[in-house]
This record gives structure tokens, sequence and C-alpha cells, in this order.
């Protein structure tokens, strides 16, 4: 465990470790939960599909494509949580391939109407 007090500013790191040089790492989605064993009932999402959620969030340069760096503010779930857990989706891809997820950012879904 990490200890914080509120509104303080984390800053994290994602490294990839592998012997292929010509990768790079994304951080697509991260969301917060006060249950480290469900991250579907009660949920905050800090960033869904590479876009920010929370306002706080802040992704960090890094010297290396292999490594994702971002922050946020250290929140609690209104008080009647003791702990805040994170859960982090990030992608692989190809270093330099402009076609692969890890250079398009925040990549907006948009739901289909379903007219008549």
């Amino acid at each position: 465990p990490y200890y914080v007090d509120m509104n303080q500013n984390l800053f994290l790191q994602a490294s990839l470790h592998s012997s292929d040089q010509n990768l790079a790492v994304f951080v697509d989605t991260c969301v917060a939960s006060p249950n480290s064993n469900d991250f579907r009932t009660l949920i905050y999402e800090l960033i869904k599909s590479g876009c920010a959620s929370d306002s706080t969030y802040t992704p960090f340069s890094s010297p290396r494509s292999d490594v994702a760096r971002f922050g946020f503010n250290a929140f609690s779930f209104v008080n009647r949580y003791p702990s805040v857990y994170l859960k982090c989706e990030l992608v692989v891809c190809r270093y330099h391939d402009y076609s692969s997820r890890c250079y398009q950012g925040c990549v907006k879904r948009f739901k289909r109407n379903s007219g008549s």
C-alpha cells in the first residue's frame, strides 16, 4: 500500500520489460475502486479509451517509448472506504506505428442511434 493525504498529487509510471526495443506503451483505461476484487460495482474512471475522465488526470512525457507516466489527485469514495485500488489497462504497440492504438490518443466512441 501507498499512503497519501486527500488531494495530494500521485505520480505513477508503467514500464514495459521486453528485449524488443521497438515497442511503445500507452495508458488506455484506469479505474479506481474501493474493493480490490471488484472493478465493476462501484468505480471511478480516471481515464477511458485514452480520454481523461478526471480533471486532475495528467499524462506526462517520458524519455522512452516503453514507459508511460501519469498523475492525478488522491481522492476517496465518500469517506466510507479506507482504501482506493487502481486497475489500469495498457496497450503495447510497435514504436512509430502511427496507425496503432498507442498513437491515436483519446478515442471517443459514440453510441449509434437506433432509429425506427
